[in-house]
């Protein structure tokens, strides 16, 4: 039998921050640089991606930095933490990356070092992954999220083509973390105050109520995996929308930390993939 080939350590990229922004209460920015993203390769899609690398806590690694090394070398428990954020801007020119970053107080990992990091800083990250734009030729386009998906919806608003019809929904907790986003025909989000409701009950309820326009749509809907969940069977069963129409996942979910949820997400997508299939069949 063939042996199989070893696994290729993917490349990690290092940056250094340039500076940090404070854009809502609950929302930080922060904008990376340096010689090594010198013809980084973004700008196919609007939600792109990068897995950010946090080394565990108390842990020192090696120079140069090596995955292979550390997994060679440390135990499981001591490997760097991923957390994978959208990039919310890329420009060629100045070669800075920009990603935007929820922040929850101390809760989690990658908000609370958002909020502290300070300009002249490395970072170390994997990506970029990708796959959804929206499509020129869809005869309208629907995004909807909660603020873990605005990223990429804003990006997605501002790639969309002249004369294009969009509906787009963003829930926040409220009017203070709104942002100005808009299309270049001036098309803007519809924003959504949760308040202390559950998180995505207003966007079903948004999507529930929305008539929807004549001809085939392209559709974005991210964030909390409850929601999306009920969203994907409203859209593929109720709408009978084809999968190949739909960019739709559980960024989180709700009750779970990031690395529980990350666990099990791929085997909850596919279940819950396999049970609207079959309805909409």
């Amino acid at each position: 039998m063939a042996e199989r080939p070893s696994r290729k350590a993917p490349k990690i990229n290092e940056a250094r921050v340039v500076r940090t922004e404070r854009l809502t209460p609950h929302m930080v920015r922060v904008v990376l640089g340096g010689e090594s993203l010198a013809g980084f390769g973004v700008g196919e899609y609007t939600d792109h991606y990068i897995k950010l690398l946090f080394p565990a806590k108390g842990v020192s690694y090696p120079e140069p930095f090596d995955m292979e090394r550390i997994r060679a070398e440390f135990p499981r428990e001591q490997w760097p933490s991923t957390r994978a954020y959208t990039v919310r801007g890329w420009d060629a020119e100045l070669g800075e990356l920009t990603v935007d970053f929820v922040v929850h107080g101390d809760e989690g990992l990658a908000g609370p070092w958002a909020t502290r990091v300070k300009a002249g800083e490395t970072v170390r990250f994997l990506g970029p992954g990708g796959g959804y734009a929206p499509d020129p030729a869809a005869d309208w386009h629907l995004l909807v999220g909660d603020e873990s998906a605005l990223p990429a919806i804003a990006a997605a608003m501002e790639r969309m083509p002249a004369g294009a019809v969009v509906h787009a929904f963003v829930e926040v907790a409220g009017p203070e973390e709104e942002q100005k986003i808009s299309t270049p025909d001036g098309t803007t989000v519809t924003w959504l105050h949760r308040g202390d409701a559950t998180v995505g009950s207003q966007l079903v309820g948004a999507v529930r109520d929305l008539e929807f326009p004549a001809g085939e749509v392209h559709a974005f809907v991210h964030g909390e995996a409850g929601f999306v969940k009920e969203l994907r069977a409203l859209l593929r069963v109720e709408r009978n929308i084809p999968r190949e129409r739909l960019s739709i996942s559980g960024y989180w979910r709700l009750g779970q930390d990031d690395d529980a949820w990350r666990a099990v997400k791929r085997q909850w997508n596919e279940q819950v993939e396999r049970e609207q299939e079959a309805g909409a069949a």
